[in-house]
């Protein structure tokens, strides 16, 4: 008999390594599982009617459903994508051929005001940055910042579609995954090395967060960018599909959302004398804001607690790690490691 510390130590290590080698092996395949995984979860209501429908026969089901994906799920992102990149091209040419209201002169203009005036004037007669410096880096940023927009427009469109490879292996572990999917969750949550209460609890705590943060933040976020670049299209401002999947990231700071986009829209328009254009585009915005307080609740039906600073958090954090599929998979991960944080305080609660 081998010493218990050395069986130990052995079976760690193996574990260690062989974890290491089998994570080298599926780093192709990571960004086709993790979107495999949300059509498969987005889908699966759906397979299950279906395959009820088919006496039970969930291979002929999942197959039905993989041969629509393309059609119905990817060639509009795809397409999405691909306009977003080509807009943000034809705003860059558009500012550059506009004449706006230059910053000096806007400056004098609210310089005229009682109240601001004053502090303006000292502003700019003790600072050492000019005028003309400031709005120079303005310029330089937006442009900055929409050439980076135009290159996450591509990026969509590889992060959804990739290589010819990863677009056939997406749709093939997705076909699997609807068929054997909850078998498979089965096997893995029995691995958890909790009592069989605890770990169900965690299991359906999981989905429902997961249910939460696909239909309650990003389906609510798609819904709210969809609305803001149909009323910029109305509103006759340029590039609506830019500035709705901006308004559509927006919608994940909390406190903010899509204000961000729509606020400084509106005072665009007004600058511009557009008057009637100004007070639709705000009419909008305040049903656009109003929207996030039913179509929240209505998409995620309330079944999980996901605190807005996590959705936040985990957004970014996910995009930054991830890619695009990081604004579902970041706050997923980072509630889970909430949960089990709370499992264990309070085991250990239990214990004293």
């Amino acid at each position: 008999m081998y010493p218990r510390f050395y069986s130990r130590a052995f079976a760690i290590g193996a574990i260690v390594i062989l974890g290491y080698v089998l994570t080298k092996m599926l780093a192709p395949f990571w960004g086709p599982l993790a979107w495999a995984a949300v059509f498969a979860f987005l889908f699966y209501p759906v397979h299950e009617r279906l395959t009820k429908r088919f006496k039970g026969k969930a291979g002929r089901s999942a197959g039905l459903i993989t041969g629509l994906t393309p059609f119905l799920v990817i060639a509009p992102l795809s397409a999405l994508g691909i306009v977003f990149a080509q807009q943000v091209g034809s705003l860059i040419e558009y500012l550059r051929g506009r004449t706006f209201i230059t910053y000096p002169a806007m400056l004098a203009k609210l310089e005229s005001y009682p109240v601001i005036g004053p502090a303006l004037a000292w502003i700019r007669e003790n600072g050492s940055v000019s005028a003309e410096q400031i709005q120079g880096w303005v310029t330089s940023g937006i442009q900055s910042v929409l050439r980076n927009a135009a290159a996450m427009g591509g990026g969509v469109v590889l992060g959804v579609v990739g290589s010819l490879v990863g677009f056939f292996l997406t749709l093939f572990l997705l076909f699997f995954l609807l068929r054997d999917g909850r078998s498979m969750l089965g096997h893995l949550t029995r691995l958890i090395p909790m009592e069989k209460r605890r770990r169900v609890a965690l299991t359906r705590y999981l989905g429902d967060v997961t249910r939460a943060v696909v239909y309650g933040s990003a389906m609510t976020a798609l819904i709210q960018g969809t609305l803001v670049g149909i009323g910029f299209a109305i509103a006759g401002l340029p590039a609506p599909v830019v500035f709705g999947v901006l308004a559509m990231l927006a919608a994940f700071i909390p406190a903010a959302g899509t204000g961000v986009v729509l606020i400084p829209a509106v005072i665009v328009l007004m600058l511009m004398g557009r008057w009637r254009s100004a007070i639709f585009l705000a009419v909008w915005s305040v049903l656009v804001g109003f929207s996030d307080n039913f179509l929240r609740p209505l998409l995620a039906s309330q079944r999980a607690d996901v605190s807005a600073l996590a959705v936040f958090i985990g957004a970014i954090g996910g995009v930054t790690a991830f890619g695009f599929i990081g604004l579902i998979i970041g706050p997923v991960l980072l509630s889970l490691i909430v949960a089990l944080l709370r499992f264990a305080e309070e085991s250990v609660t239990q214990k004293d």
